[in-house]
Parts: C-alpha cells; structure tokens; sequence
C-alpha cells in the first residue's frame, strides 16, 4: 500500500519526526546572521557586474542581485531572486561547501580581504521567506501532460516544482517512507537537520499539483515499462544505492556499518551510542568528514580517521577536516584495513581494523600488519550506483554505473531524462538541484513537441 504526501494545512500539526531521534541534540554549525549583521556584510559586497561567484555556483543564482537587495531593505525580492534560480536555496544556504564555490570565487579572495559571507546571506534571506510561509510562484495553467519522477530526492523537488510552474501534472515515486531524500536522511544534521528538511518538502509542494507516493520502488512495486505507459516524460532523479562494505575477514562482526547507514539511523532514530569508547571511520571523502563530527557530538570519547593515503590526498574538503581536527577527532594515515578483530569475550563484536601500512605508491609495506583497537566501525568507502536500475532499457546508456546523458538530462531513450546522484555519480545536492532544473526545461520543451526528448 503506497501514502501519499500532500502539503500540511499550517493549523494542523505533522505527524511528528521520532523526538528522541539522535541528530535531536544538533546545533546549528554556522549560526545565522542578524539584521544588522546582514546588511552589514551586504553592503560589503561589490556587487560585480561578471561575477566570478554566479559562474562557480551550478544554479547561477544572481548573487550580486540578491545581495544588493537586502542592502536597500528588499528581503523578500532577495529570496525570490535566490528561489527563481534554486528553490531549494534554503537547504543549499546551509549545506553548499560556499568556500570552494560562490565564496572560494568571491573576488575579494584576490584583493587578500575576507570574502562576502555568500551562503549566510542567501540563508538569512531564505529563512526570512519560509517564517513568513511567503510563496512566490503559481502552477501554470495544465497542459494536459504528466510527468513521472523517481526519487523525492533534490533532483526530483526541483524538476517536479519547475515542471508545474510550466504547467504539466507531476508524480513523484519514492521507495523511503520519508520525503527529501539526502537532506533528510544523510545530510549532516550540523548543516541541515531532517525536520528542516521536510519543512522545505512541504514549502515546494505547496505550489499544489504534485503528487508525492511514498513506499513505491520503482523496478519492483512498479516496472519502468509501467512507469513510461503512466505518463508523457520520465524523469530518473534517484540517489546513490547501499554502502560498499569492505570483503575482509570478519566483516561479518557485529558493530561494523555502512556510513550513510549509520547516518540515516541517526538522523531518524534513537541512536544509543553509549557503550562505544573508540570508533573508527575507514574512508577519506565527505561522509567520512561528517561521519567522525557527528560521532565526536554524539559523545564517543575517541574517534579517529583511517585514511589509506596522505592526510594532504584526502578528497573531502580541507576546511570539514579542519573543523573535524578542532573537535578532537584524531587520524591514522597511509593504512590499508585487511580485516577486523573479534572480541575475545562476547567474540561476535569488533574490538579492532587490522591494518597494513602502504608506501607511497600505495602499496602494502610487509612486516607493518597491525591492530588499530576499537569497538565501533563506519565505512565510507563509497556507495553502489543506482544507474543499473535502467540498464535493460534500450537506449540507455551506462558509464561506470552513473547514467549517461546529454548537457539537458536526456538519455538516449525517448522520453526518459536523468539528473542528481545517479548521474553526476554523487555530487553536491546545489548539482542535484541544477540538474533537475535543467531537464525539467528539456522535458518541457520536449512535451511541447520543440525537442526530440
């Protein structure tokens, strides 16, 4: 039996999130701007007539634009500036790694002065819109046609939301229970917790006219073929699949979890990490960046970072390692995890990584075997792709398990379009978002009869 999610009458109250649900005890990282500070910085601003921060942002938000009307007091024309470009620009406000985007290209960065605070801005902005619930756009009139999305991730609210202000009827298919995907279930709760992240779901949805089915998986519940004879256009807007486990003696042991897993739970959950005096997070992306922060908050005494490579190689962002060292979290670089060690008591737990060293060419350094001790792992090694989803469909084309297709999210099946995780193979959800925008414009234009789809 599948539900169906339909914005909540202000007056009455959502069903609400588990209260005793871990991420609860998350604070805002970033603490949001005053009025005064706003304008303030606002004014600050250059307000570039080429800015290089447009071009480094994936949704070209007008940023001088926005900035320059909180400047001259114009709040609510700044956010409509902000949601015409990205209407999930109060998510991206926190979660945008701005210091290696809009921030990282702020001109000031040359001028060796601090760069205009972006991100705080935009979300200043935003946060104002959604207190007051203003709305800023209206469904166009119908045309008659219906597009199909799978996931209600990013990708999807930003296609679905666009698609209606062009006028076609909308369903979204999600396999969860919960609506929003990433930002609810895996963004950390730092940045964006997953009550937040609903609110925003229930903010776009309310344009009125899409169609939210949740526990429907598409593949299983419902066939793509099915799928395609339901509606005019698909739109594929689905995430990254299960975590990559590592193949290693032991695996097997209790207390060894996927990362994004492990974030899911507690972000939904009661999540008793009590017992824990040592976890280990294997793994040197984003995930794990977030991963060893949300540990340390959650109060393990120690956890530490196990890298294969050089803390210099990792490809999760500098300045999260930055705030991850700040918190006390410790790393243990250049080791290659071969398996993992029973406790010798209960003998179903883990009570350790085992560990080779590598050299500089990443190879296994004999005679350096080692037991890093600890009784939690969190793998962030990587995730499965979900582009296998379509691979026995003629005309779609798979590169390394993302979806391929053209700069608009066409694939090469007719009708059927692609954007977010499993195209970009999983990038920030300000991508997930601009993908969706940009196929939604394919597809119209394809329902219209001006493109070939």
């Amino acid at each position: 039996m599948t539900e169906s999610h339909t914005p909540r009458d202000p007056a009455t109250p959502r069903a609400p999130l588990s209260a005793d649900r871990a991420e609860s005890i998350f604070t805002d990282y970033k603490p949001a701007l005053t009025r005064d500070q706003a304008i303030t910085e606002a004014n600050r601003c250059l307000f570039c007539t080429d800015a290089p921060c447009v071009q480094a942002c994936p949704t070209h938000i007008d940023i001088p634009q926005f900035i320059r009307k909180i400047a001259t007091g114009n709040d609510e024309g700044s956010a409509r500036t902000i949601f015409s470009s990205n209407i999930l620009g109060m998510t991206c406000a926190r979660v945008c790694p701005v210091e290696v985007l809009c921030v990282g290209d702020c001109v000031y960065n040359d001028k060796g002065e601090p760069p205009i605070q972006i991100g705080k801005l935009q979300r200043y902005a935003t946060d104002l819109a959604f207190e007051k619930g203003t709305q800023f756009f209206e469904a166009g009139p119908d045309t008659g046609k219906s597009v199909g999305l799978v996931g209600a991730g990013p990708a999807s609210l930003a296609a679905a939301h666009r698609l209606r202000r062009l006028g076609h009827r909308v369903t979204i298919y999600e396999k969860r229970r919960v609506v929003g995907g990433l930002n609810t279930t895996g963004v950390a709760p730092h940045k964006l917790r997953a009550d937040a992240s609903l609110e925003e779901v229930d903010w776009v949805l309310a344009i009125g006219g899409i169609d939210v089915r949740t526990g429907v998986s598409i593949g299983t519940d419902l066939s793509f073929e099915e799928l395609e004879k339901r509606h005019d256009a698909v739109f594929v807007g689905a995430g990254l699949g299960a975590d990559t486990l590592l193949d290693a003696p032991g695996s097997q042991l209790a207390n060894i979890e996927g990362a994004v897993a492990w974030i899911e739970r507690m972000k939904l959950e009661k999540l008793d990490v009590s017992g824990f005096q040592h976890c280990v997070v294997v793994g040197g992306g984003n995930t794990a960046l977030d991963v060893v922060r949300e540990a340390r908050t959650l109060g393990i005494p120690k956890v530490t970072l196990l890298y294969r490579g050089h803390e210099a190689g990792m490809s999760g962002y500098e300045h999260e390692w930055e705030s991850a060292k700040v918190q006390g979290v410790g790393a243990a670089w250049r080791l290659q995890p071969i398996g993992f060690e029973a406790d010798v008591g209960a003998g179903k737990s883990v009570a350790g990584v085992k560990c080779v060293r590598l050299d500089e060419t990443k190879k296994a350094i004999p005679g350096t075997e080692h037991v890093v001790p600890c009784d939690l792992v969190l793998l962030a090694i990587g995730q499965s792709t979900l582009g296998s989803l379509l691979a026995s469909l003629p005309g779609v084309a798979l590169e390394k398990g993302r979806v391929v297709t053209d700069e608009q999210g066409r694939t090469g099946r007719r009708g059927l379009f692609a954007g977010g995780d499993c195209r970009n193979g999983g990038k920030e959800v300000v991508n997930a978002v601009a993908e969706g925008d940009t196929a939604a414009l394919a597809i119209d234009a394809y329902l219209k009869g001006n493109s070939h789809g």
